[in-house]
């Protein structure tokens, strides 16, 4: 007979609350044995007729007189107790390498293999004691035992009274214990009974964050070379998340924001160092993003954007402790993930497909003016973004990225005005150059150990400008680079914490051969970006976390007076 592969047969459960629930089916066999009524029923060593009697009828074998709703019950019973997956009857503790001498139930183990043969394994030879099981798997696994106990009964040898007395020990024993299991199980059915009851839906979750946040710019020039005058700005970003799924596989997301902080570019003239919650003051509610996730097979999966997409919502941005989108990780927009990450926003279509562990392709393509009708515009002839990413995944603590995006139009509202092509206007018309780009990256995510990990970024853009606006500009090519080193000091002080330092020099114009009058069209300088935080979490639901940005040559130019920020993050989950 095939044995059920969970408890005793599949490792789910302790095997000390195996001997004690085992017990628990023994004990009524016991009292049975002391009954002068019953002496007579069971084949046990003290009969000395050896008279033999029908075994006990198996619990998948107890006629049904409670409806459709039992014959569900014995149907899952079965289907574990029948499990196609399961090793055969394992006869010698050995057999199973995951349990070792040393183990704290290898004893117990070890005689329920040989002295009642009620143990089996995983195909792979595992035992996985460790494994949480559910309540048909303990029904299954304890019909196996107690059939395994029948045949023991009926057979001549009977079962040994000393086991039934150390059994009965043991549940007296462990009596407190298991009637208090007992009672936080009933507790925990009540709970989940009144959460199904008050639910807010049964297809879609409810989630939302709130970030209030504090910066201030306690010195420096901006990228004019201007004084900045020391300010300091209090606001919020709120988001609320609908999550719903159709098939249980699927996710239609729909994320409600309101942004009540502006973006500390208006005084520093650069985007460099701005934070990534910073956007809009005027607090309106807007759909900021609506997408739909579902499989395309088992290793295939799609999204299709509708609002506000980005490139992490396809492909991994590989920067997995400073990569909080706003809410959590780095504060600034250069620390949170790679610059050319951001040529892809809007509406569009992306898809992953894993090949394995240890190999993953992404691909997307995103346009920033998809529902415009306008003339060049749309979500063929307006500015878009497509990605193709390689990511290598060695190990669970080590991955690496390889990533290719085309771009038309679009900026990373990082790095100096020139790698922005800010500075690439007409007076005229007041409109910016159309430029078409392709940009090239390696990003590294390396956790060395529990509470340490490296990772960091290098990327190259080559930009076409693609119009002479009235002859005022010659076509030409610009190199951009830019790189990024960060440490990453996960639970430090408490789980849930996260330090961070990131090191890296923002995109830069290396070489430029266009020519507009009276402009230098390169970065002639480097800028450092110098940032550190400590995400400190408060609760479950509440992280502080403070943090410095520091510029030592705003906009790539040494001119220019270092810019120190500095802010403090409040993020609320729910």
């Amino acid at each position: 007979m095939k044995q059920p592969s969970l408890l005793w047969n599949c490792g789910v459960v302790s095997p000390t609350i195996l001997v004690a629930l085992f017990g628990v089916g023994v004990d009524a066999i016991a009292t049975e044995v002391d009954s002068p009524q019953t002496q007579a029923s069971i084949a046990v060593p003290a009969n000395p007729d050896n008279e033999t009697f029908a075994p006990l009828t198996p619990i998948a074998q107890i006629p049904d007189n409670s409806g459709d709703s039992s014959d569900k019950i014995l149907e899952q019973i079965n289907h574990y107790s029948n499990e196609p997956n399961a090793l055969d009857q394992v006869t010698n503790v050995s057999q199973l390498r995951d349990v070792s001498p040393g183990d704290w139930a290898y004893e117990a183990l070890r005689s329920l293999v040989e002295r009642y043969g009620c143990i089996a394994g995983y195909p792979d030879g595992t035992y996985r004691g460790n494994r949480a099981m559910t309540r048909y798997e303990f029904a299954a696994g304890l019909n196996a035992c107690l059939q395994q106990i029948e045949r023991l009964i009926a057979g001549t040898n009977g079962v040994d009274g000393g086991d039934l007395e150390t059994l009965q020990r043991l549940i007296q024993e462990f009596e407190a214990e298991l009637a208090t299991l007992g009672a936080r199980v009933d507790n925990l059915e009540g709970r989940v009974a009144f959460l199904e009851d008050n639910q807010f839906s049964t297809t879609t979750k409810l989630s939302g964050e709130v970030i209030f946040g504090l910066a201030g710019i306690a010195a420096g020039e901006d990228a004019n070379g201007d004084d900045i005058d020391n300010v300091t700005i209090f606001g919020h970003r709120t988001r609320l998340e609908l999550n719903t799924s159709f098939t249980g596989e699927d996710v239609l997301r729909t994320r409600l924001q309101a942004e009540g902080l502006g973006s500390l570019t208006e005084q520093t003239i650069t985007p460099e160092g701005d934070l990534f919650f910073a956007g809009a003051t005027d607090s309106d509610v807007v759909i900021d993003a609506l997408l739909y996730d579902f499989p395309l097979g088992e290793n295939t999966r799609v999204v299709l954007d509708a609002n506000a997409g980005a490139s992490d919502d396809f492909a991994s941005t590989v920067n997995p402790f400073l990569d909080g989108d706003g809410g959590s990780g780095a504060l600034s927009r250069f620390g949170t993930r790679h610059s050319i990450y951001y040529y892809l926003d809007g509406a569009g279509i992306g898809i992953n497909h894993a090949f394995g562990d240890k190999l993953e392709l992404s691909a997307g393509y995103l346009a920033s003016e998809a529902a415009d009708p306008g003339d060049d515009t749309g979500i063929f002839n307006g500015p878009y973004g497509a990605l193709a990413q390689i990511l290598f995944k060695p190990s669970d603590r080590l991955n690496i990225g390889l990533t290719y995006i085309h771009a038309y139009n679009r900026d990373t509202d990082t790095g100096s005005q020139l790698s922005n092509f800010r500075s690439f206007t007409e007076d005229a018309i007041g409109n910016a150059v159309p430029t078409s780009s392709n940009s090239y990256g390696v990003e590294l995510s390396w956790q060395l150990s529990d509470r340490f990990a490296l990772g960091g970024w290098l990327g190259y853009t080559q930009t076409t400008t693609l119009s002479t606006l009235g002859g005022q500009i010659d076509r030409g090519d610009l190199d951009i680079w830019n790189w990024a080193v960060s440490l990453a000091f996960p639970d430090l002080g408490k789980e849930g914490n996260v330090a961070g330092i990131l090191v890296g020099m923002e995109p830069k114009v290396t070489d430029s051969s266009v020519n507009i009058p009276g402009i230098d069209t390169e970065d002639e300088d480097t800028s450092l970006h110098i940032e550190a935080f400590y995400q400190y979490q408060l609760t479950d639901n509440i992280a502080i976390t403070p943090g410095i940005i520091w510029l030592t040559a705003p906009d790539h130019d040494n001119d220019n007076e270092d810019i120190v920020i500095g802010a403090i993050r409040t993020t609320f989950s729910f």
